[in-house]
């Protein structure tokens, strides 16, 4: 007891004398708030989030500087203008509930995506609305990741030079590499419906349960927002599932789905 009370004592007098030397010294005092208040900011900076442009920057090694080179007639054809990617940002913010920035980068990246490849923006889109709902980090059952729910351990060689197989939750790079897939299938199926049901898997079936059907519905939706068209934006999510088609009537369902394939740029 008796050397916990000299203890106090001490600490006692020593807070005594400082507080004294502050009186005293008033620039000292001050120079001490100072460097506290500069402290408790650097604490601050450190939890402050990052802007949503560095989470979903793609590597840099996939970077493509396509967006400073002018617009060739068919290029502006395909990419539209920048009220038209406006009114496209907007309605999949509203259908999807995705955040104007998070929709804004990911129809950037599709468009620009687009331009690369040939490929008609708004059915990378319709693809990546269909597989994920806009959701970068899903994950089905069978391993397919991402916005565009590319299988990453089968294509790992086209991640290579995004980062690797990781780089499949990186939504630009998923991206790129589910659009170079699709372009990829729809080429060698020689038309849209054909690559899409490679695409979803379903290549050696008879059906592949509406997927096309689905898909081509929502690049309909997304042609006419483009244009300026009023279209409902009632979540998907919330909205009644639809009823797959039955395998006999299969035919005639995709019959009237189908789009000619003059009707959808670059291809």
């Amino acid at each position: 007891m008796t050397t916990f009370q000299h203890t106090l004592t001490i600490f006692g007098v020593t807070a005594l004398v400082v507080i004294g030397v502050l009186y005293a010294r008033p620039d000292l005092a001050h120079a001490l708030s100072k460097s506290l208040a500069q402290q408790a900011a650097v604490e601050v900076a450190t939890v402050t989030a990052p802007p949503l442009s560095a989470l979903m920057e793609a590597p840099a090694s996939g970077a493509q500087p396509v967006a400073e080179t002018p617009l060739t007639a068919d290029e502006k054809a395909l990419m539209g203008t920048k009220k038209q990617q406006e009114w496209v940002t907007s309605w999949l913010s509203k259908r999807y509930r995705v955040a104007g920035d998070a929709a804004n980068m990911l129809v950037s990246t599709a468009y620009l995506t687009a331009r690369e490849i040939k490929l008609d923006p708004l059915l990378i889109l319709a693809v990546m609305a269909i597989e994920s709902g806009l959701n970068p980090f899903a994950e089905s059952p069978m391993g397919a990741q991402g916005l565009m729910q590319v299988m990453s351990k089968v294509h790992h060689d086209k991640f290579q030079d995004l980062g690797g197989v990781q780089a499949a939750l990186n939504p630009v790079a998923n991206i790129r590499v589910g659009s170079l897939i699709l372009k990829d299938y729809v080429t060698r199926g020689g038309s849209v419906e054909a690559g899409l049901k490679t695409y979803v898997g379903a290549a050696a079936f008879e059906s592949d349960d509406g997927y096309g059907y689905r898909v081509l519905a929502e690049y309909r939706r997304l042609k006419q927002v483009s244009a300026g068209k009023k279209v409902p934006t009632t979540n998907p999510v919330m909205a009644a599932a639809p009823v797959a088609p039955a395998p006999a009537k299969q035919p005639e369902t995709v019959a009237a789905a189908k789009m000619p394939d003059s009707q959808i740029a670059g291809l």
